[in-house]
Order: structure tokens, then sequence, then C-alpha cells
């Protein structure tokens, strides 16, 4: 089931665009502005909404780590902003000056990739902010762009109905007539498919045309093999021109929004339709998926941005893998690590630790050294992150591999609580999942279902001490 919870209507033009980091959504339009907003109540940052681009804003994107915004607009520039506090960072001018369309980050942020109306791409050299390669399609304009998930290659797509597939060296190595009438966006899902035949690991793209059809491919890149595009499938229910599409962060879903108005949500593995979805009263321009909660946003040229949210009942991509598998963790493969990552408000590191061959052993040995030192991760708020995302499962291992006291679980989670709070009921929860239960639930108490007279939580930290001190004697 899938619920619309909020609509934003702040713009005063068509909606061209909207990106979603960890803690923020990002909006943007034919009225030259960025809107940010946070997604704990969807209200707008004390610095939105963004202004410096002198003509229509036709498309924003987060940096993997959030902490910076991109984005491109007819005035031939790509600006980059600070989200902390909206500082303009770099004005990116398009060495032709033509009308910038679209804008991507690589997954560890080293690039961004900016793509114009006279088909020229640039890679911008995020360090510097200064031009590090450019190209041209060879016909039409630049509208669609998306990176693999390591980072070694990126595809554009054209209004010629062109697919063009870049190495991280701006060189083309393989071209596609994919949509006859153009294409309009494309996506590459975070998450490889396997094949198990050959032990290939294909990234599984989609790109959506004005010739109203959605195509999945399969990538396979390999150093020796070269390049491969093979087309997999067509997904239908639009009825006209499909203008965006985006997957979930576990790539089991892919959301798309048409000239038809609808927004519709497809199941990859079968093509199936789950949702469709026909609130927005113009074309839908733009959709995207939440990276670690279940929530979509689809944008409209009817000038407003709604917010969905799935049933928490339902699978997503912020189910953590352990709850899905009963592989030990130090068994986890590559692709186990890459799921893990994605649930734990990490995803900007998949690139990384793939490149690195991090699987489940490799992860539980990582230490503030060699995440500094092997993984080059400069930031120390990310490392610490990180590490405390790693900790969080280590203590997790403790808890599922001997029984834990019954005071020191959640009774939402039925997890061993990290920390605790007191509710008005007088029971102690996980912080986090009381705090969800309240958002999302009426504010009644998860023990008795009678209406909690005070929505304060006060830390508990008699039981966060006795859980610590629990932890060490099963640690010995």
């Amino acid at each position: 089931m899938v619920t619309l919870i909020h609509t934003l209507a702040d713009h005063r033009d068509d909606v061209n665009y909207c990106a979603f980091s960890s803690s923020c959504l990002a909006t943007c339009s034919l009225d030259k502005t960025i809107r940010v907003y946070s997604l704990n109540n969807f209200t707008e940052l004390p610095y939105s909404p963004l202004r410096g681009h002198t003509y229509a804003v036709h498309c924003c994107c987060f940096s993997p780590s959030g902490h910076v915004l991109a984005s491109c607009s007819t005035d031939g520039t790509t600006m980059v902003w600070d989200t902390c506090d909206g500082r303009t960072l770099a004005v990116l001018e398009q060495p032709s000056g033509s009308p910038v369309r679209v804008c991507r980050f690589s997954p560890g942020s080293t690039y961004l990739v900016s793509g114009a109306a006279d088909g020229s791409v640039v890679l911008w050299n995020m360090q510097s902010l200064k031009l590090y390669r450019s190209g041209n399609v060879k016909d039409g304009s630049l509208v669609a762009c998306a990176f693999s998930p390591n980072g070694n290659f990126f595809v554009t797509g054209s209004s010629s109905g062109d697919l063009t597939i870049w190495d991280d060296k701006m060189r083309c190595l393989y071209n596609e007539k994919a949509h006859d009438l153009g294409v309009t966006c494309c996506d590459i899902s975070s998450q490889p498919i396997s094949d198990g035949e050959h032990g290939f690991r294909y990234f599984q793209m989609a790109s959506c045309g004005q010739d109203t059809q959605i195509k999945l491919w399969l990538i396979l890149f390999a150093d020796v093999l070269g390049v491969e595009l093979k087309y997999k499938c067509t997904l239908n229910g639009h009825s006209a021109p499909v203008l965006a599409c985006a997957f979930s962060c576990d790539g089991q879903m892919l959301v798309s929004g048409s000239v038809d108005k609808c927004v519709i949500i497809h199941e990859t593995s079968t093509g199936n339709t789950l949702h469709t979805l026909s609130q927005h009263t113009r074309y839908v321009t733009t959709c995207a998926f939440a990276p670690y909660s279940p929530l979509l946003a689809t944008g409209s040229m009817d000038k407003t941005v709604n917010i969905w949210q799935f049933d928490l009942k339902q699978p997503y991509a912020g189910d953590t893998v352990e709850n899905e598998s009963k592989v030990a963790v130090e068994d986890w493969s590559e692709d186990d690590v890459s799921a893990w990552l994605c649930a734990q408000d990490l995803a900007g590191f998949v690139g990384l630790f793939k490149m690195n061959n991090i699987d489940g052993k490799e992860l539980l040995n990582l230490t503030k050294e060699s995440l500094t030192n092997e993984l080059k991760i400069e930031s120390l708020g990310l490392r610490s992150k990180v590490l405390q995302k790693i900790e969080e499962l280590r203590m997790k291992m403790v808890s599922d591999s001997v029984t834990v006291p019954d005071e020191f679980l959640c009774p939402i989670t039925r997890e061993l609580m990290k920390d605790p709070v007191i509710a008005a009921d007088g029971y102690s929860y996980e912080k986090e999942a009381m705090e969800n239960w309240i958002s999302t639930k009426r504010p009644s108490s998860p023990m008795t279902n009678l209406p909690l007279h005070s929505l304060t939580l006060t830390p508990n930290r008699t039981l966060k001490m006795a859980i610590s001190r629990w932890l060490e004697t099963q640690q010995k």
C-alpha cells in the first residue's frame, strides 16, 4: 500500500526535478529556484529557496554524503551549494554556454557530470571545482545521465534516442539507439544482478522515452570484455511519453512518471505493476525514491511535489540484510555488504567498498586506520559513522548468539536497545523505534494501545548502563 502523506506547493511554476539525500529533499523548478526540505517534517530549511540561476532550473542532485547539492539551468551553468548553510561553493560554466539539462555526482563524489542541450558532456573535478574532461554525443541534446554504483562508467541519454556509455576518463565505450523518439531519463540500480552461469555481475539500467516505453537493460563492464549492453524487457502501463524513472535502493522497484499524469511503480523482477498513482493534474516530470526510508517523491507541471509513504510492513531497502537472511555476517558476500550499506544510510560507500572487495569478513575487521589509510575516507564524520554502524552490527551479532534478557529488548523491534528511553506509558523503548512509532501511528502506547498523555521521551540511563555492562561480560 502507498499513501500520500504530504504535498509541497511552494514552487510558482513547473517542478522539473526532485532528489533525496539521507535527511533532505531538494526540488527545482522553472521558477529559477531550488527548494530544500527536511525529511523529519517536510518543512523548508532556513536557507531555502536557493536563488542564483537566472533561468529555469532543470535538474538537481545531492552528493553521496548529502553535504553538497548541485543544480543546473538554462543559463548554461551548474551551481554547487553547501547543504549546511546554502552557501554557493562554485558556479561551473558549460564551455559552450549551452543550457544545461542534467547533472550527476559520481558515487565517490570525485566528479560531477553536466550535460547540455548542444550535446556537450563535461566531467568536473569536485576537489578543484575545475573542468576535468569533456566530450559530445553524436546527435541531439543530452537530457539524461546515470552513474554505475562502482563509478567505473556512466550512461548518458540524448533527445535523438541514443544511450551512450562513457568510462571515468570520458572515453565513449558504447552507443545504442534505444528510443526512436528520444530518451527522456535513465537510471542505474545500485544493486548488481549476478549471472550464475558465467559468474558475471550485471548492472541493471532503465531508460524511458517519448515513445511511451520503459526499457530495462543489463550492462556488463569488464576490463577484458569491454562493455556489453543487453536489452532485458519493456515495462508497459503508460499511455503517453514517459518523462522520468528511478530505481528503489534495493533495485526491486522502478517508479516512472508520464505525460499521462500517472505515476506507476513496477516490480523489476517480474515487470508487474504494483501501484498506479494518479493524483497529479498535469504531466509528471520527476520521481525519486528515498534511499533509506520508505518514501517516494513525485513532481509535476502542476507545480506540486507529492510525498508518498510505503506500508512499513512491506519489504524495503531499509530492511537490514540480517533480518532477511540467516547467513552469518562473516559469510556475507560483497553484494550483502552493499545491501547492508544502503540499509544503514551509507549507500554512498557502495562503489568504494565494492572497489576494495569488502565482504562480511573484511567488514568486521575494518578499523579507523584502515578506513583512513586503505579506503581513503577523509571525512572524520563519515569515518565515525561507518565505525558506529559496524560496532552496532558486532553488538547485534553478540545479541543474536546468546539469550538476551527480555528487559534489554525493545518491545517494538524485539532487538537489543542501544538508546533506551522511557515513554509516558512507563515502558522503555529504543529511541528511534519509538520516534518512528509516534510519527507513523496514532500517539498510543505500543504495549497497552492506550493514548499517550505526553509524547516526551526520557533517556533511561540506568537501563543503558545495565546493557553496556551485560555486553562487556558477553565479549570477554
